[in-house]
Formats: C-alpha cells, structure tokens, sequence
C-alpha cells in the first residue's frame, strides 16, 4: 500500500459563494487520516472561482470514493472533479 496525491477541483453552486467561506467548510471535512497539501481560488469566468484542493492519502480501497462524498456533502458545493491523480 503506497500513498496518493490527488488534486481536486470544486465548484461553488452560484458565483454568490463567499468562497473563503466555502474553503473554510471544505478544511473542516477533512478527515485525519487525509493530509491537506494546498488550497487556492481559482478565477474560472465572468465572476466564477473554483477551490482547488490538493490532498494526500493512503492507497487503500474506498478511501477516495468517501472522501469525494464528503466533499460533494458539504454546503454550496456544487461539483467535484479530479484534476489529477499520482502516485508518491
């Protein structure tokens, strides 16, 4: 079993978000056992920003698959995509 750095993009539900905020209800999701590597706002277009969450983990089954639901969970997230998956 090794370790995984995934990078996460979130999307707000509305360009209203206060996305600090939103980074802040984000910091708090994550469990202990998920090192929290780099959060950074992300202008998208026209008023949309997304969160960019980079994270590390163990390489065990499910793992991920709970995480993303945690974070799908949390208030005024209205997607989460992987943007990129290593191995470390």
């Amino acid at each position: 079993m090794g370790t995984v750095g995934i990078v996460y993009r979130l999307m707000p539900t509305s360009v209203e978000v206060d996305m600090k905020v939103l980074a802040e209800a984000v910091r708090a999701a994550v469990p202990q056992d998920i090192k929290l590597r780099g959060m950074q706002i992300q202008d998208i277009a026209y008023g949309l920003k997304a969160l960019l969450l980079s994270v590390q983990m163990a390489d065990t089954g499910g793992v991920e698959h709970q995480f993303e639901e945690a974070l799908r969970a949390v208030p005024h997230v209205e997607n989460v995509e992987v943007l990129d998956t290593s191995l470390l």
